[in-house]
Parts: C-alpha cells; sequence; structure tokens
C-alpha cells in the first residue's frame, strides 16, 4: 500500500484514544492482580495489558501466576472495573473538537467488552458521535493485532481498508491496522514513538494530520502493511 491516497473513513480506538480509561482500569487491575499475590504496579499494569481483550488478558494473567484465575475472578473484575469507569472516566483531551472537525465518515473499533464501550462512550457524552458505529471484538473470531475486527469495521462502512486511516494508541492495535492493510496513526501523548508509525502527542494534532481541510482528504503516514 502507497503512503498517500484519500481518505474516505477514520477508525478510533475507544480506550486512550477517545476515552481516558487506561489508568482507571490498570489500577483496578493491578489492585485484583496483587491481591491474587502478583506483584504489579498500576502503570505497569495499565502499558501490559492496554489493548488486549479479555483472552488475551486472561493468558497473560494466568502466566503471571502459574495457574488459571479463580472461578468468578473476572466477573468480580468486571463489576470493580465498570463501577470505577462510571465514577471517573473522561473524554481524551481534545477528542471531542475533533469529532466536531470530522467531515469524513468515523467509527469506533474496539476490543473492549461491548458493555464497557457503551458505558464509557456514554459517560463522556460520546455516544451519539458514533450512533450505529460502534464496533468490538465480540463481533469477530479474533480480537486485535489480528486484522479482523478493523475489516469488520471497513466493511460495514463500506469503505476499502486502502482508504481508511485507524487513530490507535497500542501495540496490538497498530499491529491490527498494518495487518488489515490500513493506514495509521497512534496516538503517544508520553511522546513516545515506538515502531514505524507516525505517532503525535496531542488531539490538537489530528486535523492537520488528517488532511482535514483538503477536498481530497488526503493522508501522508508511513504504515505500509507487513
Amino acid at each position: 500500500m502507497g503512503d498517500h491516497g484519500r481518505v474516505d473513513l477514520v477508525i478510533f480506538d475507544c480506550d486512550g484514544v477517545l476515552v481516558d480509561s487506561e489508568p482507571i482500569v490498570g489500577r483496578v487491575l493491578a489492585d485484583r492482580m496483587r491481591q491474587l499475590g502478583i506483584q504489579i504496579t498500576d502503570q505497569e499494569c495499565a502499558s501490559a495489558f492496554a489493548g488486549l481483550d479479555q483472552a488475551a488478558a486472561a493468558r497473560l494473567i494466568a502466566d503471571r501466576l502459574g495457574s488459571a484465575v479463580p472461578p468468578g475472578w473476572f466477573d468480580a473484575l468486571t463489576v470493580a472495573v465498570d463501577a470505577a469507569l462510571r465514577a471517573e472516566v473522561a473524554p481524551v483531551p481534545g477528542i471531542v473538537p475533533v469529532l466536531q472537525q470530522l467531515r469524513v465518515p468515523f467509527c469506533v473499533a474496539s476490543n473492549g467488552r461491548p458493555e464497557k464501550v457503551a458505558l464509557t462512550l456514554g459517560a463522556c457524552g460520546l455516544a451519539a458521535y458514533f450512533e450505529g458505529r460502534i464496533f468490538t471484538a465480540a463481533e469477530v473470531a479474533r480480537g486485535k493485532p489480528a486484522p479482523d475486527l478493523f475489516l469488520l469495521a471497513a466493511s460495514r462502512m463500506g469503505v476499502p481498508p486502502a482508504r481508511c486511516v485507524v487513530v490507535e494508541d497500542s501495540e496490538s492495535g497498530v499491529a491490527a491496522a498494518r495487518s488489515a492493510g490500513m493506514r495509521v496513526l497512534r496516538y503517544a501523548p508520553d511522546g513516545s514513538t515506538p515502531g514505524p508509525v507516525r505517532a503525535f502527542r496531542s488531539m490538537a494534532e489530528l486535523p492537520s494530520l488528517l488532511s482535514l481541510g483538503d477536498g481530497n482528504r488526503s493522508i501522508s503516514v508511513c504504515a505500509d502493511s507487513q
């Protein structure tokens, strides 16, 4: 796939891109893991589990624990996470003006549970921007880093992968977008620039990166599929 081309769809990840949920989830998850005897900090937890679906998270926890998690553990975790998100989650700084400016179709594709995605978008006042355009890993056989979810979103939106740009913050999401043959912009507010994709620190940069004022809706990013 070339570096230049028309953009007919922007696909947003949810956690860490639209909603500032990852520190909250990391804190709750780390606390629950420490109760199992796994030594991990909140920050380490947020970083290690960013972008993972529940199946991948369960495997990672089992590896750390040396055995499967106790029965009911994930159910209790879900209740605790949802309660914390409901009370604390906020939009990622600057995302609302971006959504208001966007003049091309956009949607959200998340590895998160459908209920969690609905909860966080609703709590942040973002749900109306994505009505009927929310896709989750529950709809595909394989979540990110497989390309299935992004390909589903593009298909449902009627746009070929080469005309899509994905906005992601996690390694698994970037890998999924590249595998899907899509261009990708990585939101990295900490200033890191891992991997061969264009990274940006502030949502205020995104409109210019997407060339929103350009009638050709063109974008140039280094994101050739592997």
